[in-house]
């Protein structure tokens, strides 16, 4: 089946946590120091809601890019286009110069943060967000102690930090400048623990809207022209800070929900330093959940437009428990192998795949969509088409529905 894009204007909406009260249908919140058996229940649709609001997914808000982008702790970018779609997604009138002006003007950064993997953060989170997970950093080097017996890892930081100052490299470029001093190490091993042990952007034009550019590397203090903030997972301060935007973009969520996140450990301590200004619910299997009491809650009845998600995005990747998002019975189905896939929300919730090649956008769902439903979709593709193709002329097709599929 065949249709043709089109446009119109959605509903727009800040929805940032800290504007919006729950509303009266929300479930009645534990006070302080109530016991978790006692915590109300929240359902995978009231979860789901939740989130889809603190996501800006709910309905489109007007915040600016930059806004958004520390509003969301930052964007997964393993490649160039997602942070694009991720924002086309979020964002009443979004334009990709707009985040292409922010990288050019050095106001937003690719750097590997959360996970060991690469996201676009504004210029200040990379400085402080960086930092804080430097913990993970240090524990992924030790799965490389092998190729680095006999390396002075201060002395590897140094001359690393020397080199990519002097000048932008690529990770070859680094890996044989390395080389040169450890001719034993391992060359990868090498290259990782620069990585590992120094803040490295991805310079521009790597990262621009229609632009290309191999990876070149120097240091965020260098690029930024402005130290990191010192900031260690124990410092209260920041990572305090940090639990409180997390609720505020991705809760109510368990302790591990934002472990998942980070990429950290024993962050437990740090929920309970804020439990006395938190409020605490429980999900369906009884895990304790923590969240901001002016965050949007709203009534799992709420109607969800679909959303065209990019590969990785952040909503799908930033909790432990993914149900509010993914149906159990579809768990998996995002990836093939090692690739990942765009993915399409209906209702709310994971319902397909997409992607976008020859002036066509192919939608796979994973079951059969109503004739509203389907509608519905052809609307938000169109919309996401010229927020980012703008005057190019598309078509949307829906392929056969995604049958369970062989994954590595």
């Amino acid at each position: 089946m065949e249709n043709t894009a089109k446009q119109n204007k959605a509903t727009t909406t800040s929805a940032t946590a800290a504007s919006v009260a729950a509303p009266a249908t929300s479930p009645r919140p534990a006070s302080a120091g109530a016991s978790v058996g006692a915590a109300p229940v929240l359902g995978p649709r009231a979860l789901n809601r939740a989130t889809l609001a603190r996501q800006l997914l709910l309905a489109r808000s007007p915040m600016s890019a930059k806004d958004a982008l520390a509003h969301l702790l930052g964007l997964q970018a393993q490649n160039v286009k997602p942070p694009y779609h991720a924002l086309a997604a979020r964002l009443e009138g979004f334009v990709p110069e707009e985040l292409s002006r922010l990288m050019a003007d050095r106001e937003a950064v690719r750097i590997v943060t959360m996970r060991s993997t690469i996201h676009t953060h504004t210029a200040d989170d990379c400085l402080t967000l960086r930092p804080l997970v430097q913990p993970a950093r240090d524990r992924e080097l030790t799965y490389f102690r092998k190729g680095l017996v006999g390396v002075d890892l201060d002395r590897l930081t140094a001359l690393a930090r020397e080199l990519v100052e002097a000048e932008p490299r690529t990770m070859k470029q680094l890996r044989e400048a390395l080389l040169v001093e450890w001719p034993d190490a391992d060359p990868q091993s090498l290259s990782v623990a620069a990585r590992c042990r120094l803040p490295l952007v991805q310079v521009t034009p790597r990262g621009l809207w229609g632009r290309s550019g191999q990876v070149a590397l120097t240091t965020a203090e260098h690029w930024l022209g402005r130290p990191a903030q010192e900031a260690r997972a124990e410092e209260t301060s920041v990572l305090d800070t940090t639990v409180l935007r997390y609720l505020a973009a991705f809760g109510p969520a368990s302790v591990k929900d934002m472990q998942t996140w980070a990429g950290l450990t024993r962050l437990r301590a740090a929920f309970e330093r804020l439990r006395p200004q938190l409020l605490t619910f429980r999900d369906e299997h009884g895990t304790e959940l923590f969240d901001l009491p002016d965050a949007p809650r709203p009534d799992p009845e709420t109607p969800a437009a679909p959303r065209f998600l990019p590969e990785f995005d952040n909503l799908l990747l930033s909790h432990a428990d993914r149900t509010r998002v993914v149906p159990a019975d579809l768990k998996g189905r995002t990836w093939t192998g090692n690739q990942a896939h765009c993915t399409l929300l209906v209702d709310g919730f994971l319902a397909g795949l997409w992607r976008l090649e020859d002036r066509t956008l192919t939608v796979e769902p994973f079951g059969e969509f109503t004739r509203a439903q389907r509608s519905a979709v052809v609307e938000e593709g169109g919309r996401m088409l010229a927020a980012l193709h703008g005057g190019a002329a598309y078509d949307i097709r829906f392929g056969t529905v995604v049958r369970e599929r062989e994954r590595g």
